[in-house]
């Protein structure tokens, strides 16, 4: 098994939360309050998905784009934690995870 398995599990699962609460937010009524949240969710995936890459390619940059990930990630959990909707908790909740799960491998 690869050795960033777990990590790149919760990257992808990172990357498909932040696509959600995107297109949620852009359902919502006063979306331009949402566009804090959408960017930062935008920015969060693009770094989860470049991680997820690198991992898989055991580049020997793994470490510092996982330390970059977990920053963006727990980012954007702060941004989505300012709103009350579940899609916004959700996400705060899986970039909480990823942060933590990325921060293993940038310090390993």
């Amino acid at each position: 098994m690869n050795t960033y398995q777990n990590c790149i599990e919760a990257c992808m699962e990172c990357i498909a939360a932040c696509n959600h609460c995107v297109s949620s937010c852009l359902r919502e009524k006063n979306v331009g309050d949402m566009a804090a949240c959408i960017s930062t969710d935008l920015e969060c995936a693009a770094i989860c998905a470049a991680a997820v890459s690198l991992m898989s390619m055991e580049s020997k940059f793994v470490h510092e784009t996982c330390k970059l990930c977990a920053g963006i990630c727990n980012a954007c959990a702060e941004e989505c934690e300012k709103h009350t909707m579940d899609h916004c908790r959700k996400c705060a909740a899986v970039c909480r995870y990823c942060a933590e799960e990325c921060r293993g491998i940038a310090e390993a």
